[in-house]
């Protein structure tokens, strides 16, 4: 085994002169730059508690709870005082228009929501989440959503129920979609090994690819599966 001592330090910062096997040889050093962190007295967990915000989070909570809230009572409120008024502008749209639009609003909520997920480092998502959640909450309260609408829509609107049906069809489908996609990619996870091909699957992009793909599935089942000739 070669001996090696230090023998003394080059006018470099980074450069050092060494006995090895004998011989004298310049040999590279760990270069330490100034620190750039100041110092304090905090806790790493201090630190982090610092950049938590949590009346920022407090805001935004109660927020989301009046997106919930506040645009399906008004909507509501609306439909059941102000019939006609809602009727005549619902009217405007085909029922496949209007899934069609409530299926849209559902899904850019949802899809804010899993870009805030991905991307939590910016409040964008999540404030475009919770005015998406709104419109789809106003749309929820204009179409009477329940579990069984057709029979609310049917009291309130009469023979002009097919429009708020639809919406109600277009709502509850994208919703329905990503439950049957998480249970999809949960069973992925499950049963794909990570040195299998099959686990680019998992990666983000496919994973938004094969959202899209289940969304698009239910809209279609609800615009041609018969769906609205029923409402």
């Amino acid at each position: 085994m070669a001996e090696t001592t230090h023998a003394e330090t080059t006018s470099s910062a980074n450069e050092a002169k060494e006995i090895i096997g004998g011989k004298v040889e310049t040999v590279e050093v760990s270069k330490h730059p100034d620190s750039t962190i100041p110092e304090t007295e905090l806790s790493l967990a201090d630190i982090e508690r610092s950049k938590a915000h949590p009346t920022r989070w407090i805001v935004y909570i109660i927020g989301v709870l009046a997106a919930v809230v506040a645009p399906y009572g008004l909507g509501r409120a609306l439909a059941v005082n102000h019939t006609d008024w809602v009727v005549s502008h619902l009217n405007i749209l085909t029922p496949q228009g209007m899934a069609f639009v409530s299926w849209t609003v559902t899904l850019a909520a949802l899809t804010c929501l899993g870009l805030a997920v991905v991307d939590s480092a910016h409040w964008l998502w999540r404030i475009l989440f919770a005015v998406a959640l709104a419109a789809e909450q106003l749309i929820a309260g204009l179409a009477l959503l329940r579990f069984d609408f057709w029979y609310s829509t049917y009291v309130v609107y009469g023979k002009s129920s097919a429009v708020a049906n639809a919406a109600n069809l277009g709502i509850i489908s994208a919703g329905f979609a990503v439950a049957v996609f998480a249970v999809v990619w949960v069973g992925l996870l499950v049963m794909i090994k990570k040195d299998s091909p099959l686990n680019v699957l998992t990666r983000s992009w496919a994973t938004f690819i094969l959202f899209f793909v289940f969304e698009v599935c239910a809209l279609l089942i609800v615009l041609f599966g018969g769906l609205l000739g029923t409402v």
